[in-house]
């Protein structure tokens, strides 16, 4: 786990990096005021910044429970630095102890059982209840391996590593495992998926790591999509630069079902069996989202009013993150999680005070890949409310991509890592 003191020292710089963009200060609420409770139920990107927001800007005003099942914030963004043996967990694994001590936010672990958006109320599986003025959903992403025959029931053996934790230490132990003039096979599902450039940047830092040693060893991306999801021009010419002779990449690859006793992937015109194969299935809202009762779009997504980040059909119920269904051109990204908070932080703080909420909020993105352990590539974006669309449409001309994979870049993607956890548990 980071170190307390490194950790606390990025906190001032991250409050510039990443606060003043997405909210307005004009949302803080009046010192002293008490305006009444809401429940966090997440503490991911989007969760812990909305817990920590909620009590900052309103100085107090707001009680807040954040319930969270882990018992620390394991990062998915550097990850695949863990995957490729550049990083240790707990390099990318953060307490908790700052949203209590700094912010006074209650932090509870557990895992919610049902929601009466009725009545306001959480129930949690430690047999608590909980009753909210208003409620904060951000459960990131669950895998529907059951669309893959014979996956369901044995991702220990065929891995997604898609959420950091238990499943990214697998993935890595199997890669050691892995003998030299093995294949490692991934398969990556129908976009939207979380972190559209994560596979590309996985395949290339696996890539790193078989080229250094175990070079007679070769990757296979096997990917649903037509192309590259995100920074294609850039991951192509690092394939071709440092991969050529390792990396293979098949799109048009949509997996139909696995055989876990020979690690064999069956698509509809091919079969690739591998030493490691690595899935990442596709992906819906976080099974807490379908407590609340809403018409998923697509089954899948929870449809949200951008100016608050309110689910439409259900008042009083806030959706961040990966979990809902995006603005056009809106990735579903960390960095993106923890604008939501933001928004939906200043506008809770305006509803509950009675006011209406900032009619013009902007949110920003930036994704940091690593196409090996020393260079970086990123890509950047602003969206602004369009209050004639009633969403976020991306500013046109405003943020870009690397011209080429550089060193300057893999110092300041670490830096950023570093911000965005202090600016959301600091």
């Amino acid at each position: 786990m980071m170190n307390r003191r490194s950790f606390l020292k990025t906190a001032g710089l991250s409050a510039a990096a990443t606060a003043t963009v997405a909210t307005p200060f004009s949302a803080m609420a009046e010192s002293g005021k008490k305006l009444g409770h809401v429940v966090v139920i997440g503490g991911g990107f989007g969760g812990a910044t909305a817990a920590k927001y909620l009590r900052m800007w309103s100085d107090g005003g707001v009680d807040v429970t954040l319930v969270e099942r882990n018992p620390h914030f394991v990062s998915c963004p550097m990850s695949n630095l863990v995957i490729g043996g550049e990083k240790q967990m707990e390099d990318i694994t953060v307490s908790y102890d700052g949203l209590v001590k700094n912010h006074g936010v209650k932090v509870i672990q557990a895992s919610a059982t049902g929601i009466d958006a009725g009545a306001k109320k959480v129930t949690l599986d430690n047999g608590e209840t909980l009753s909210y003025d208003r409620l904060v959903l951000s459960p990131g992403i669950d895998f529907m391996s059951s669309k893959i025959g014979g996956l369901e029931g044995n991702e220990d053996k065929i891995p997604h590593a898609w959420k950091a934790g238990e499943q990214t230490v697998i993935l890595r132990k199997q890669l050691e495992d892995m003998p030299d003039g093995g294949v490692f096979a991934m398969h990556i599902p129908k976009a939207p998926y979380r972190c559209p450039p994560g596979p590309y940047e996985r395949a290339c830092l696996v890539a790193s790591y078989l080229k250094q040693h175990k070079p007679k060893s070769k990757v296979i991306v096997l990917d649903a999509n037509e192309d590259i999801q995100s920074k294609k021009a850039l991951f192509r010419k690092a394939w071709e630069t440092h991969y050529k002779d390792i990396l293979e990449y098949r799109p048009n690859n949509a997996l139909l079902e696995v055989d876990v006793a020979t690690k064999t992937a069956v698509m509809d015109f091919e079969s690739v069996k591998a030493d490691v194969l690595n899935v990442i299935p596709p992906q819906r809202a976080g099974a807490v989202a379908g407590m609340i009762g809403s018409d998923l779009i697509n089954g899948l997504w929870v449809n949200v009013d951008w100016l608050t980040t309110e689910v439409k059909d259900v008042p009083g119920v806030h959706v961040i993150g990966d979990a809902a269904f995006p603005a056009p051109g809106m990735p579903k990204s960390g960095h993106m999680a923890n604008q939501h908070a933001k928004v939906a932080a200043a506008a809770i703080i305006r509803l509950l005070e009675g006011k209406d909420p900032n009619p013009t909020p902007v949110v920003m993105n930036t994704c940091y890949s690593f196409v090996d352990p020393k260079n970086v590539v990123h890509v950047a974006s602003v969206h602004q409310f369009n209050a004639e669309k009633h969403t976020f449409l991306k500013v046109d001309g405003s943020g870009g991509l690397s011209p080429a994979a550089n060193q300057l870049e893999a110092k300041t993607a670490m830096s950023w890592a570093k911000n965005i956890w202090a600016d959301m548990l600091a």
